[in-house]
């Protein structure tokens, strides 16, 4: 029981500094690195939480930057007269 409320408290911090921290990818790969470590044994839900959090982010910030290079080509290409 104890367990279950102070992983509610984690839960409940986490999301009201969601709307002010920004981290993308953090609170998706926090939740599942959370219930990863609740699984894998006891007191490793908020090390698997802090881990996920890190790799969500780096995650998303990997996606972000091949976006972006995706939109500067399209871009680049919509440019370029056509030879025909």
């Amino acid at each position: 029981m104890k367990m279950q409320f102070a992983m509610l408290a984690v839960a409940l911090s986490a999301a009201s500094f969601a709307a002010q921290v920004q981290a993308a990818g953090c609170m998706k790969g926090a939740v599942v690195g959370g219930v990863a470590g609740h699984y894998v044994g006891k007191g490793h839900a908020v090390l698997g939480a802090a881990g996920g959090c890190i790799a969500g982010h780096h995650m998303a910030s990997e996606k972000a930057k091949e976006d972006a290079l995706a939109r500067q080509h399209a871009q680049q290409a919509a440019a370029r007269p056509s030879g025909t």
